[in-house]
């Protein structure tokens, strides 16, 4: 259960939660220009846009959650269990591997527009990376400063959904999950007002009483309401602080704790790891579930023309600052 968010101030950032109820030791990792990417279906990407974001690293190849490429496209696949279809290879296409389509999509194209095109032509298959790591079923947000898309590869083939909303998460499918919102046309960030009955003499108790009415449980389809209440009524400055900060409280409303979704193994889920990426300078910032502070990796300070990917452990041990010393 994820959920995955856009935001746009003087620059545009997007990001995600990754919630689960245990890690597979996932690192940051800036993948360079001219590390190879050796496609399972053809070719081989030698030289590409230089991407930066969190992967999971198996023989050398990192299988990314989510990232963004140096000219500010962003891209984060989600859970999409029993909904996720994928392809048999096709003679004459494009065959992308589900494990390849983050670093195929953000390796060759510099905006949305240039992703939608080649979105025609790719043809999407559940080839697995290997015998002990199968086809992850997921969908997907790609978004750069122009708008965000929703991809889905479904049994009628693969969908791609323009998103206003700015935001995703798991099940259902996102036009499912985008019609729900018809059922919260209602809400609102101001006082509410008794519509309730001119009969009954309805009183604001509290202040703060906004959104009343907002879904609060850890379901997919309720923080998909919740997140995209808060993306659209955030407030903030236009700097680097504020955008960052107002970032992660927006995606600190869909937030996980541990103890309260248990699953049917016994074990709880959790929010991981929460990501922003300020797309257009390249800087990756994350808090985790052990650690709330907020870390920064930057993509320019390393050599993106060199062809060895660098790899960055998250940090999970609680930074505390002492401010009386």
């Amino acid at each position: 259960m994820c959920t995955a968010a856009t935001y746009q101030t003087r620059d545009f950032f997007m990001g995600r939660t990754l919630d689960y109820e245990f890690s597979y030791g996932e690192e940051i990792v800036i993948t360079p220009r001219r590390f190879p990417i050796a496609l399972r279906h053809g070719g081989v990407m030698d030289t590409h846009y230089a991407i930066i974001g969190t992967a999971h690293v198996a023989d050398g190849f990192p299988l990314y959650y989510d990232a963004v490429n140096e000219k500010g496209l962003g891209m984060a696949g989600l859970n999409f269990v029993g909904s996720a279809q994928y392809a048999e290879v096709v003679p004459d296409r494009e065959n992308i591997a589900q494990f390849e389509f983050i670093p195929r999509l953000l390796g060759r194209c510099a905006t949305l527009a240039e992703a939608r095109e080649a979105l025609r032509t790719l043809n999407l298959t559940g080839t697995p990376f290997s015998e002990h790591l199968p086809a992850s079923q997921l969908h997907w947000l790609l978004a750069d400063k122009s708008g965000a898309v929703v991809i889905e590869s479904v049994a009628d083939g693969l969908k791609v959904y323009d998103d206003p909303a700015g935001v995703l998460t798991t099940n259902p499918p996102f036009p499912q999950q985008m019609f729900a919102l018809n059922n919260f046309m209602h809400l609102s960030p101001k006082q509410p007002e008794n519509l309730f009955s001119d009969a009954l003499p309805l009183t604001l108790y509290s202040r703060g009483m906004g959104a009343l009415g907002l879904p609060g449980d850890l379901s997919s389809a309720s923080r998909f309401v919740r997140a995209a209440f808060t993306r659209l009524h955030s407030v903030s400055g236009e700097g680097e602080a504020d955008s960052v900060g107002q970032f992660f409280h927006i995606l600190g409303a869909v937030e996980q704790q541990n103890g309260c979704c248990e699953l049917e193994n016994g074990k709880f889920e959790k929010t991981i790891y929460t990501a922003c990426f300020d797309a257009p300078r390249g800087v990756y910032y994350y808090t985790t579930y052990e650690n709330r502070q907020i870390t920064a990796v930057d993509m320019h300070r390393e050599v993106l023309d060199g062809d060895t990917p660098v790899f960055y452990p998250m940090l999970n041990i609680q930074s505390i600052k002492i401010q009386n010393l």
